[in-house]
């Protein structure tokens, strides 16, 4: 592992993303708690991209423009569907204090599992490791393969690390945005035109 994979790492995982919104909301929502639910979600929902890339799928992927439409239009659904269960308040996204005493109407599994979705669902995070990684490997090398997994290790990890401190930087805010109605209602909005937008944004995209 060098220095340069690891700064490319980090530059590529602070940008904001579908996941890194994701992880704002719940942070914001929910909590510190929720905030680390989604970011365990969002890493974990890059294991198959990972296989894939090891695997060869992601050439196959680059190469068939049905397989790669499919994942991708996939993934626009659930955006989409992201943005108006938060426009509308309902859903585990809903930005509302629970009463006390009150089941949360969205577990820690399901928060973690809706991240795993909104990662698993974007055709781009398979061809970003297909074109990423290789550079920092040599594919002559006996060990070409846990060398890849071991770069994807970081790469997780990094995510992982990035998207819990953009939680609990959201969870710090979540007192201040859940006592006034009027910022409520603007940054639910907010979230839910993000999530709108790139599911437009992946629907427009070529490759």
């Amino acid at each position: 592992m060098t220095p340069e994979f690891l700064i490319t790492t980090l530059i590529v995982v602070l940008l904001p993303g579908t996941g890194v919104i994701y992880t704002l909301a719940a942070g914001l929502t929910g909590g510190a708690r929720a905030a680390g639910m989604a970011a365990v979600g969002c890493t974990l929902g890059i294991v198959p991209h990972v296989a894939a890339s090891v695997l060869g799928l992601a050439a196959l992927m680059h190469t068939s423009a049905l397989a790669f439409q499919t994942l991708k239009y996939l993934g626009v659904l659930y955006l989409f569907y992201m943005a108006w269960q938060m426009w509308r308040d309902t859903g585990g996204l809903a930005l509302a204090r629970p009463e006390a005493g009150a089941a949360s109407q969205f577990t820690p599994f399901r928060i973690a599992g809706a991240g795993i979705l909104i990662n698993l669902l974007n055709p781009k995070l398979t061809l970003f490791f297909l074109a990423f990684m290789p550079q920092f490997v040599d594919p002559g090398a006996v060990g070409a393969t846990t060398q890849m997994l071991g770069l994807a290790g970081v790469f997780m990890a990094v995510t992982f690390i990035v998207f819990v401190l953009y939680g609990l930087l959201a969870a710090q805010a979540r007192d201040h945005v859940i006592s006034r109605p009027r910022v409520l209602r603007a940054v639910k909005r907010s979230f839910a035109s993000m999530f709108a937008l790139m599911g437009l944004r992946l629907a427009l995209a070529e490759r």
